[in-house]
C-alpha cells in the first residue's frame, strides 16, 4: 500500500508532516535516489527514501521527551560552527528526534522532543487549541494597566490576537498563556504594553507542566503525561474570545 511522501516521513520520524512537506520543498529529499519536490509523491514500501543523503528508515520505536531547554539553543536539525543545537542536548539516543514546534533561542523552559511526526503534527496543529503558559520576568513591576494592555491583544502576524489569561506573580513577574503561540507571541504582548522582557520561560503544554527539570536536563515522557498534553485546550468559545481576525 502507497503512502503520500510526506505522510511517510512523518510516520518514519523524520519530523512533523508540516516540517516533511518543507524539507521536501526545499529539494533535500530522495525517492529511489531521485529528487522529488512533490510532498503528494505516493511511495511504497519498496521504495528507498533518503534525506539529505541519509537513509530513512520506515520502521523506528517512537520516543517521547520533556526538556527544560536552556538559553541560547535553537530549535533547529541544522548544524553550523555557531550554534547550539536542542538536539544536541540528546546525547546517547539513537533515534532521530526533532523538537515539536519552537522556542526561540532567547526562550527557555518547557520543549516536546520525539521522533513521531504524527504525534508533533497533532501537537502543533492550530486545530488541537492546546494552551501554552510562559513566566516572563519584566524590567518594571506589573500594574493594572499593563494587565489590561497584555489582556486587550495585539497584531500578531497579520492577526489580533487575545491571551488565553493573564495573572501578576510578583513585582515584575507575570504569567501569560496562549493558544495557538504565534512565534514571539508573548514578547510581542508584553512590548505592546510597554513592558521590556528579562526572562521567558515555557512552564506549560496543556496539561503538561514543566515541573522540577533542571535546564538543559530531559527525560522521556509517560503515557499518561502525554495524555495530560491535550487536557489544556481552549473550547469553541473561548477561542472565538480570544481571536479575531
Amino acid at each position: 500500500m502507497k503512502n503520500r511522501l510526506s505522510k511517510t516521513l512523518a510516520a518514519a520520524g523524520v519530523a512533523s508532516r508540516r516540517a516533511c512537506e518543507e524539507l521536501i520543498f526545499s529539494g533535500r529529499v530522495k525517492v529511489n535516489g531521485q529528487m522529488t519536490l512533490l510532498p503528494q509523491t505516493l511511495v511504497g514500501p519498496g521504495d528507498s527514501l533518503s534525506v539529505d543523503g541519509e537513509l530513512v528508515s520506515k520502521a523506528e520505536r517512537k520516543v517521547y521527551y520533556m526538556l527544560n531547554k536552556p538559553e541560547g539553543y535553537i530549535c533547529t536539525a541544522r548544524h553550523n560552527t555557531k550554534t547550539k543545537l536542542v538536539i544536541d542536548l540528546f546525547e546517547g539516543i539513537t533515534e532521530r528526534v526533532f523538537t515539536v514546534g519552537r522556542l526561540d533561542k532567547d526562550t527557555k523552559g518547557l520543549l516536546l522532543v520525539t521522533n513521531d511526526g504524527h504525534f508533533a503534527n497533532r501537537v502543533i496543529h492550530p486545530s488541537s487549541n492546546i494552551v501554552k503558559e510562559y513566566l516572563a520576568k519584566t524590567d518594571q513591576e506589573i500594574t493594572a494597566e499593563h494587565l489590561k494592555a497584555i489582556s486587550s491583544g495585539a497584531l500578531v502576524e497579520g492577526v489580533f490576537v487575545k491571551p488565553a489569561h493573564v495573572v501578576k506573580v510578583r513585582k515584575g513577574t507575570v504569567k501569560i498563556a496562549v493558544c495557538e503561540g504565534k512565534k514571539r507571541e508573548v514578547r510581542l504582548l508584553l512590548q505592546n504594553a510597554g513592558l521590556e522582557v528579562l526572562e521567558l520561560t515555557r512552564i506549560r503544554i496543556g496539561g503538561l507542566h514543566l515541573g522540577n527539570l533542571t535546564e538543559g536536563q530531559w527525560r522521556e515522557m509517560s503515557e499518561p503525561e502525554r495524555t495530560l498534553i491535550f487536557n489544556g485546550a481552549l473550547g469553541a468559545d473561548e477561542l472565538i474570545n480570544n481571536y479575531e481576525k
